[in-house]
């Protein structure tokens, strides 16, 4: 029951903080939720607590949503995705753990090489983005700082990039979803578990659209890096030590 409370604590500030930026949910907490199960059924628990989480986004901004946006990027995200998650249940825990941790790492260079190119995408560029995330989706969760580019090149900014993103991920996230849950691995305990923890998501994500205008672009970078190396690193330990 504590480890539980403290899980919902930690989730509510990372509710507040992808309510600001558009991601860091999963950053946060999967380094805490994998202690506490293991990587192959952490992930689908961070799986159901994030599409709740972008949920809240939706409805927080739902009238700036680009539907056509996001049909581009879901609609070649889904089955990648679904590919993504029938990938990862063939490793073996510690495997995983480790190599989430890696790609976590990695996604701060790969990041800052999109921005530094500061490309311009239209419909089909969103698309082979949704391809590409939707699949790494499936297989390590964490890929919000690589999809945020994406929707930025695509001219989207505060509460349009915030609610679009959201939207496009739920349907990749749900795809993800029903695969655990068909193979076996979304347990009925393992989605009682994301229920809680994504309702905490979502009263931080709420309280959190009053600062979204705050927020300037370098302390957005600063703050991604901070969280996205401290949780590769953390995730790396707990995967070479299992």
């Amino acid at each position: 029951m504590l480890s539980y409370l403290l899980v919902c604590a930690i989730g509510f500030f990372a509710g507040c903080l992808s309510g600001v930026i558009g991601t860091g949910a999963s950053l946060i907490l999967l380094p805490v939720l994998v202690p506490m199960f293991d990587p192959s059924r952490a992930i689908p628990v961070m799986a159901i607590a994030g599409l709740m989480a972008n949920a809240a986004r939706v409805v927080a901004w739902h009238k700036d949503v680009d539907w056509l946006a996001v049909l581009a990027y879901s609609l070649p995200g889904i089955p990648a995705a679904s590919l993504g998650g029938l990938s990862l249940v063939s490793l073996p825990a510690s495997v995983s753990g480790t190599l989430l941790g890696l790609f976590i790492l990695l996604l701060v260079p790969l990041r800052r090489l999109v921005q530094k190119r500061n490309l311009a995408i239209g419909l089909g560029g969103l698309a082979a983005a949704g391809a590409a995330v939707g699949f790494l989706t499936g297989l390590f969760l964490s890929t919000g700082p690589l999809s945020i580019p994406a929707f930025l090149a695509f001219g989207l900014v505060k509460g349009a990039f915030l609610s679009t993103e959201a939207a496009a991920s739920i349907l990749v996230q749900a795809a993800k979803i029903l695969t655990f849950r068909k193979i076996g691995i979304l347990t009925n305990e393992l989605l009682f578990s994301g229920l809680i923890i994504g309702s905490s998501l979502m009263a931080g994500t709420f309280f959190a659209k009053r600062y979204v205008t705050r927020l300037s672009e370098r302390r957005f970078r600063i703050m991604m890096d901070i969280i996205t190396l401290t949780s590769g690193l953390w995730l790396m330990f707990v995967g070479l030590h299992d």
